[in-house]
């Protein structure tokens, strides 16, 4: 038995084929079929099946999986070990990240300012950025399939997976300074029951924000109206300029949109604060057409980002580097 047999028998089952796992393998198709067939022949098992559109494992190949992909996994730690000592750090880090979160600094920490510093002192590490809702690079976490996250909690992280947060703000109704809530608001303040029936503006299912607004709303007695999505906060914002409806945002997004936004806090007064944050004045935009920041009560809603890994850690030296460097960056606290 050769790993190359066990590496092209696990790159079938991942890939549904033979033809895939060639392109995958850089290996022409007939190679990839030999050598599976071949360890077929020394384990006097069928290890695939072969008769639908799909290749899928046979029972016997759903048993073999796991130990082919253990020891594929064995033999590269050895080498990513073996460099390690050596001082040569090389390899692959898949880092995820929530929508926004490589543009924003938050206390001093700044992702793509600690991964242009990493990349300069290792230059023999790839690092694979993606974006996805937090839900699923929480899945992806746990299946391996990434090795950090910069994510949204909605309480505490799945079993398995630890947690540091960065962010840790109240969330605000950002509407236009005409809109009733602005009037119905007691010392910028309004209750989550304000919000029923309202069109209301969010990050899509999956993320973190939405997730708290959805059980807050439901434990209010009421689903949450959400007439329209967007992955950024601050796009949240300059729908909700428009009068689209209330954007649900954490407290300080709402001044991202910039000044086309007039941007205040909501008591209706005719101070500028275009550049203002919600949670630092109590004075309104200077116009029917500017935003006010109105905090949410009754109950008080926090939307929090954390830096996310598998609680046994990442497997290979480089994502262990890498984690350390932006642990040491990140101003927040362990996540409950």
């Amino acid at each position: 038995m050769e790993l190359a047999q066990l590496r092209y028998f696990v790159a079938v089952v991942e890939e549904g084929g033979f033809t895939r796992a060639g392109a995958r393998l850089h290996v022409s198709q007939p190679g990839v079929s030999a050598q599976v067939a071949q360890l077929e022949r020394e384990l006097g098992q069928r290890l695939l099946d072969r008769s639908g559109r799909r290749v899928t494992p046979t029972e016997a190949g759903r048993a073999v999986l796991s130990y082919a992909r253990a020891a594929l996994a064995a033999v590269e730690g050895v080498r990513r070990t073996a460099e390690e000592l050596s001082g040569l750090l090389r390899g692959r880090v898949a880092l995820g990240l929530v929508p926004g979160a490589a543009g924003a600094v938050v206390d001093g920490f700044d992702v793509v300012e600690v991964l242009g510093a990493f990349h300069d002192e290792h230059p023999g590490v790839e690092i694979a950025l993606s974006e996805d809702t937090s839900e699923r690079m929480l899945a992806a976490l746990l299946r391996g399939e990434l090795d950090l996250a910069v994510v949204g909690l909605a309480g505490e992280p799945p079993p398995g997976v630890s947690c540091r947060v960065v962010l840790d703000e109240p969330l605000v109704a950002a509407v236009r300074a005409d809109d009733p809530l602005v009037a119905d608001a007691v010392n910028g303040g309004i209750p989550l029951t304000a919000l029923r029936g309202r069109a209301l503006i969010s990050l899509p299912r999956g993320t973190g924000l939405r997730a708290v607004l959805e059980r807050a709303c439901a434990q209010a007695g009421f689903a949450p109206r959400v007439d329209f999505e967007a992955a950024a906060p601050a796009v949240l914002v300059r729908l909700a300029a428009r009068g689209l409806g209330v954007a649900v945002v954490p407290s300080g997004a709402e001044s991202a949109a910039g000044p086309r936004a007039g941007i205040g806090t909501g008591t209706g007064t005719d101070t500028d604060t275009d550049s203002g944050s919600g949670s630092d004045s109590d004075s309104g935009s200077d116009s029917g057409s500017g935003l006010c920041a109105l905090r949410i009560t009754e109950p008080a809603l926090t939307g929090r980002v954390a830096l996310a890994w598998r609680t046994d850690g990442p497997s290979g030296p480089a994502a262990r580097k890498l984690l350390g460097r932006l642990r040491s960056g990140a101003p927040g606290r362990p996540a409950p």
